[in-house]
């Protein structure tokens, strides 16, 4: 077999799906698994969403279609992207695609080469780091802190401007995953003001951008001259239940949508025609049935709040926004000497025979993220509660802890984390 290329032998994946492959094996051996791993809506996806894809299947809606997406898709975003955030697009400002994570590499081979820089503040989303890695440049971490309620702090993007040997773009993420971060207006235009009119390109991933439960949601593209700086990608995964679907898509200045485009068209062909016009219902009609379950949402947050505050050794700041929790466990992970991540799978394989909490250690989002748990809130009410008193009741199994730790030494807590 010819050796695998550098980047292939060393590509590090969304750790989400691994855990998700793990929980599912429990499950089907007889384990009560409560899932708070995945980033996935519980909720069906929206009615006319699947009432369209049916009519579009029968309508033989099933064949190539533009790379950027159907003339009449990408018209009706322009106009929903007018109506809910008050910048005015055109169509040849969209380009249609498989969700929203497509978009970073398209990004990354729109604007990186070999040897630039990129700005993330960590935790990060885990697949930025390899999508720049892709094109041989450099990503540059700066920390999010829980002090700034895990929003990005202006100063350390003047700081990458001023040190970096050559700064090339920045990654944005708000609603932050996993964090729940959200960027205030006053963030965005500090931001702006030390990028707009240089050669530095913004990445802005937007999916939560209707999971906003503290202000509200700001994007880069509505700041003068912004558009032909930025690449923002939306999903129809979270706020329309449509993950399984892969719909999403992407606003930017003319030639730079130009240019994704023709990145799709060398790679993917295009995007379902039938999945375009289901998305395109979703937007035009789906609106309520949206916000009644982002009102589910915010209730399964705060609930899941509420509970961990009650638990000693944990501390927690209540997120702006997504449909996750970030707590801060590292109190629990130096006395029982395992890593959050360690914790996580420990609470998952081995706290308990018949019962296990799936989640994520923070870890899986950069060194950053050490010490912390990413909660997601889809499981029913009554479960998330359940899973905090799993946890409670868990970390103090110091017996199981050790054995655990016994078997995976992997995940011993060492001095230098």
């Amino acid at each position: 077999m010819p050796e695998l290329s550098h980047f292939a032998r060393h590509l590090q994946v969304e750790t989400a799906f691994d855990v998700l492959a793990v929980a599912q094996r429990l499950k089907a051996r007889g384990k009560d698994v409560i899932e708070l791993h995945i980033g996935d809506s519980p909720f069906p996806s929206t009615a006319h969403a699947k009432q369209a894809a049916i009519r579009a299947i029968e309508d033989n809606q099933t064949h190539y279609c533009p790379s950027g997406g159907l003339p009449a898709v990408r018209e009706a975003i322009a106009r929903q992207y007018q109506c809910e955030f008050g910048v005015a697009i055109a169509p040849d400002n969209v380009v249609v695609g498989p969700g929203a994570k497509v978009f970073e590499q398209f990004f990354c081979e729109a604007f990186l080469d070999p040897n630039d820089e990129v700005l993330v503040f960590s935790p990060h989303f885990p697949t930025y780091g390899p999508n720049i890695a892709r094109r041989g440049a450099r990503a540059m971490y700066a920390p999010l802190r829980a002090a700034r309620a895990f929003r990005p702090d202006p100063n350390d993007v003047e700081q990458f401007l001023r040190t970096a040997a050559r700064p090339k773009a920045i990654f944005l993420n708000s609603p932050h995953n996993p964090t729940g971060g959200v960027m205030t207006a006053e963030d965005v235009s500090a931001i702006v003001e030390l990028v707009r009119g240089r050669g530095i390109a913004l990445f802005s991933d937007e999916p939560y951008c209707h999971m906003v439960w503290q202000g509200r949601h700001w994007s880069p593209v509505q700041w003068e001259g912004m558009l032909e700086q930025t690449v923002a990608a939306y999903t129809l995964s979270k706020s329309y239940s449509m993950s399984g679907w892969r719909i999403g898509y992407a606003v930017t200045g003319a030639a730079i949508a130009e240019a994704l485009v023709k990145m799709i068209n060398t790679s993917l062909s295009c995007t379902p025609p039938f999945v375009q016009l289901a998305a395109q219902a979703a937007l035009e009609k789906d609106a309520a049935e949206r916000d009644r379950h982002m009102e589910h949402f915010r209730r399964k947050v705060h609930l899941l709040v509420a509970a961990l505050e009650q638990l000693a050794d944990v501390q927690v700041v209540p997120p702006a926004g997504t449909f996750y929790v970030f707590p801060d466990v590292s109190v629990i992970c130096r006395r029982l000497g395992i890593t959050s991540h360690g914790l996580a799978m420990y609470l998952l394989e081995a706290a308990d025979e018949r019962r296990g909490v799936a989640c994520l250690g923070g870890e899986c989002f950069g060194p950053a993220g050490s010490g912390y748990l990413r909660l997601s809130c889809a499981e029913p009410d009554e479960r998330l509660v359940e899973a905090v008193h799993f946890l409670a009741e868990a970390v103090t199994r110091t017996d199981r802890v050790r054995r655990y730790l016994d078997e995976h030494p992997r995940y011993r807590l060492t001095v230098r984390d």
